[in-house]
């Protein structure tokens, strides 16, 4: 995505970060930034600015298309992408609108209709993960702008950041106050503890595009599905599970076939003897 301008994370007065994170102090604020919104209650939900490429839009759904499955018996988290998460008074007036590529905030309504975050409408809530998506025109700010901004305004706990171009990828997790790297496992895995699963890349075929994907595990070999997938497998094992009923079925009937064929002969064969 473009990346998010410095600006952003200031208010009127010298930065605060306690400011900041307690927004319920401006809420009040009334507004009237160039595009003539006079209140916050009308804050856009589009920059139309259009995502690096075909395989960042679908990775965004891919992601949260699994996270819903393997959370499918919750409703305590909300999953994003490509949404604004707007967190301060000076980012409104500035029209900086950017968002992360993919978030999840737990610990709240999931069933809500949201078109942005908007953290002082969410008890204060910041997205407790995010995943940005890279490409060439936003790695640097990925990695540098953006991890200080969710470890030192956000304080989101995990931050993970995808380069589909090396096919790297790096996470990080939020220890008193500070990012530390999180290393990867034996297959070059990251470990989510807020989520319960490891980020790493598969090769194969997601909304008929065959790619190399970021994707989520349960453990090193189980691949978190998403919905559709979970269904395909579910109708591939009945598939299999009839035919292999089926093919009992004929060898049973082969099988009486076999012994009533041999019962005749035994039959015809008496019969000839006692003649």
């Amino acid at each position: 995505m473009a990346a998010i301008q410095e600006a952003v994370i200031y208010d009127d007065e010298e930065f605060d970060e306690e400011k900041v994170r307690h927004l319920d102090r401006i809420v009040t604020l009334r507004l009237v930034p160039a595009s003539g919104r006079d209140t916050l209650d009308e804050l856009p939900a589009e920059d139309d600015i259009p995502l690096e490429s075909n395989w960042h839009r679908t990775e965004m759904n891919l992601l949260i298309d699994s996270l819903h499955w393997h959370w499918r018996d919750r409703r305590d988290y909300f999953a994003g992408g490509n949404m604004f998460v707007y967190f301060s008074s000076r980012q409104v007036r500035n029209e900086e609108y950017r968002g992360p590529d993919f978030f999840v905030v737990r610990d709240t309504d999931g069933a809500v209709n949201r078109k942005s975050w908007i953290v002082w409408e969410e008890s204060g809530k910041y997205p407790d993960v995010i995943v940005e998506l890279a490409s060439p025109s936003t790695i640097d700010n990925d990695l540098g702008f953006k991890k200080n901004l969710y470890e030192q305004t956000f304080r989101t706990q995990e931050y993970f950041c995808y380069d589909p171009v090396r096919e790297k990828l790096f996470g990080w997790e939020l220890i008193r106050s500070r990012y530390e790297e999180i290393q990867p496992d034996s297959r070059g895995r990251l470990q989510s503890r807020e989520l319960g699963v490891r980020l790493g890349t598969w090769r194969g075929e997601y909304l008929r595009v065959r790619d190399l994907w970021l994707r989520f595990y349960i453990d090193e070999e189980q691949l978190v599905l998403t919905a559709a997938e979970a269904e395909a497998q579910r109708a591939e094992a009945e598939a299999q599970r009839a035919e292999a009923a089926d093919q009992r079925a004929r060898s049973a009937e082969a099988e009486v076939a076999r012994l009533q064929a041999l019962l005749a002969e035994q039959n015809a064969g008496a019969g000839a003897t006692s003649d």
